[in-house]
């Protein structure tokens, strides 16, 4: 009886200390086991005097892979000169035109040419700032703690964008020279200019919100919001400058011949440049592990202009967005393409690979998420928007790595360039934009198909 008496009282003593212990805390026991795990040889000093004392990515840096990787390319679409974007989240306004720039300076014999991305930046950030104010008088019903209503408080406006934004702005809008509206401070530095404009047009949502709280009719909502875009205009206007609604432009052709000195509005220029090139025509493929593929993806309310059209996608295996982009390199047409550009980044040497930084040996840890976990955890997704001018295969005709026009400037990676291997495509690449026409038919049928809409808080976007 002695013996179980206290068999018992040592189990309530031991019950007790579970009971009294949260589920998930860390005792000393648990903190004494983990120090005791952390082994001091010769190896873990010297890696932690490196470390402390370098950058991570210098000590990571596998010289195995360096040099491995050169920049040449069996097919490149012509194309010449770098821009730079700055300090700016406009790479994908950079990105779209850049796609077209090269056929612009094909068409007038010019062996330079750059867009006004300034004029575009104006009206993007004047026509977000609209479909946000828009979005808070359709929403001003629903309690202010409701998700969509946190969404749009949460992200208002930023300079950031995709492809549809450019297809709605520019269709809108048209396109200038560079010259014509060329970059101010404000353009090239974009942080203060946003934050204010996003300090305002939260201001004006709540003003709203109150106004309708107090009984004011939506139409009524509707001509307040309009006085409101008058400031927003006006603070654009004096960060960016006004737009041109007029301009005469010529051209020096690589002969040295001097163009006729033209007067244009910028939908008239637009319309000699790119109106040829039915926008229409291009559709974002894209590669989203996380979601079947050969379905068809719009983003709600994933837009810059009230009536524009929606970010819009088909989810596709990366063979065979590769085989389409291979066939539209070899056509001379550069495409629209994202991806998460700081993985795996070679800056110095403007080389992309899976290879280039080696992590795992550093810290003694395994880094193995694939491409599908890397997207549920928020730990990858695209983060740059660059231009797909160039492709080298072996000899059955695989790809075998790729190269981006960047925006940051000619003395960045390679020449303003960026080579990526095959292997940092599957892993890192996201979308391109692409004629219709290098797609096969089972890919153009998933376009008759009712697209499945996701919400603009999804965690792939």
């Amino acid at each position: 009886m002695i013996k179980k008496s206290l068999g018992l009282g040592c189990l309530l003593a031991i019950s007790s200390i579970c009971f009294g212990q949260k589920q998930g805390e860390l005792t000393k026991m648990d903190i004494q086991e983990i120090r005791a795990s952390y082994k001091k040889d010769n190896y873990t000093k010297a890696m932690e005097n490196a470390l402390s004392s370098n950058d991570v990515k210098d000590i990571a840096y596998n010289r195995e892979n360096a040099g491995q990787m050169d920049h040449y390319f069996k097919y490149k679409v012509d194309v010449k000169g770098i821009t730079n974007q700055h300090s700016s989240g406009r790479c994908w306004l950079f990105t779209s035109l850049n796609v077209f720039r090269p056929k612009v300076m094909d068409a007038y014999k010019t062996s330079s040419f750059e867009f006004s991305q300034n004029y575009l930046s104006f009206w993007d950030l004047f026509e977000k700032s609209n479909l946000f104010l828009n979005n808070i008088i359709e929403t001003s019903k629903k309690p202010i703690t409701d998700r969509e209503v946190r969404w749009y408080f949460d992200e208002v406006i930023g300079d950031g964008g995709v492809w549809n934004l450019f297809v709605n702005v520019a269709g809108k809008y048209g396109a200038v020279p560079k010259s014509v509206m060329p970059e101010t401070h404000s353009s090239n530095n974009t942080r203060w200019m946003n934050k204010l404009l996003v300090r305002k047009l939260r201001e004006d949502g709540i003003r709203l919100r109150e106004a309708a709280e107090a009984g004011t009719k939506k139409k009524a909502l509707y001509l307040q919001k309009k006085e409101m875009m008058k400031e927003i205009y006006r603070m654009l206007c004096l960060n960016l400058g006004e737009p041109v609604k007029e301009f005469q432009w010529r051209f020096e052709a690589k002969d040295g011949t001097l163009s006729e000195l033209k007067t244009y509005t910028p939908q008239s220029f637009y319309d000699e440049v790119i109106g040829k090139e039915n926008l229409n025509d291009y559709v974002m493929i894209m590669n989203d592990p996380t979601r079947p593929y050969y379905k068809l993806y719009e983003i709600r309310n994933y837009r810059n202009t009230a009536e524009g059209v929606n970010w819009k996608y088909i989810n596709l295996p990366n063979e065979a967005i590769k085989q389409f982009a291979v066939e539209s390199i070899k056509d001379n047409q550069a495409m629209y393409a994202s991806c998460d550009v700081g993985k795996q980044m070679d800056s110095k040497h403007g080389i992309l690979d899976v290879d280039n930084y080696d992590f795992d040996s550093v810290y003694g840890v395994k880094f193995g998420m694939n491409k599908k976990q890397r997207i549920y955890t928020r730990d990858s997704g695209s983060s740059h928007a660059m231009t797909l001018v160039a492709v080298d295969v072996d000899k059955e005709g695989k790809s075998t790595k790729w190269q981006f026009e960047n925006s940051w400037g000619a003395t960045s990676g390679h020449k303003g360039y960026l080579t990526f291997s095959d292997a940092w495509f599957d892993a890192y690449m996201f979308r391109i934009v692409i004629k219709k026409q290098y797609l096969d038919q089972k890919s153009l049928d998933v376009l008759k198909k009712k697209p499945v809409v996701l919400p603009p808080w999804d965690f792939m976007y």
